[in-house]
């Protein structure tokens, strides 16, 4: 080629690329509309993950609490209500939900119910509970602990799981209709 002609060629495409520079407004719609749907898609997801995190907490206390209240029985032969005779294993309140654990009973009859609160403190949140309860073991007549941590199905403030609903020594729906079994401790 001509080095006249490159030099026009060489123009031409400096003037062309100057008039198409930016986006158009339907390439920006487009840009987002796709955002819109992805976050629209993402942001129920996220909220979701919040939940369980928060959850997960009740899950690890109430479990701490069923695991400090066996160890607490094994050395002295008893259940406590007081997070201070279990060495504070959680807080009494967090800011999703409060702890207690009643005791109930006396002797080989004993039982301690640890809920993750009486009710969540958020309306999305479910309620944890779990249950320690003794066994005789009928041929040695030693005592065991049996125990359970139970899930509420239904999220919502209110809600408990009760000792009515949790029974670690059934072979089956330990923790009753409306609560999901999460293990047996």
């Amino acid at each position: 080629m001509k080095t006249e002609l490159k030099a026009k060629f060489i123009s031409y495409l400096a003037q062309r690329k100057k008039g198409n520079e930016g986006f158009t407004l339907i390439e920006l719609l487009v840009v987002i509309i796709i955002i819109g749907i992805l976050s629209a898609i993402a942001l129920p997801s996220f909220l979701n993950q919040a939940n369980k995190a928060k959850q997960s907490e009740a899950k690890q206390y109430v479990g701490s609490l069923i695991r400090a209240q066996q160890a607490y029985f094994l050395e002295n032969s008893e259940f406590t209500s007081s997070s201070d005779e279990l060495g504070r294993v959680v807080k009494a309140s967090t800011a999703n939900y409060g702890y207690t654990m009643p005791v109930a009973g006396t002797g080989t009859d004993q039982n301690v119910i640890v809920n993750g609160s009486p009710q969540p403190k958020k309306a999305a949140l479910k309620a944890y509970g779990g249950k320690v309860v003794l066994g005789v073991i009928s041929s040695t007549s030693e005592v065991s602990t049996a125990a359970v941590l139970c899930e509420k199905k239904a999220p919502g403030e209110g809600t408990t799981v009760t000792a009515a609903d949790m029974n670690p020594n059934a072979t089956a729906d330990r923790c009753g209709t409306a609560a999901i079994e999460l293990g047996l401790k």
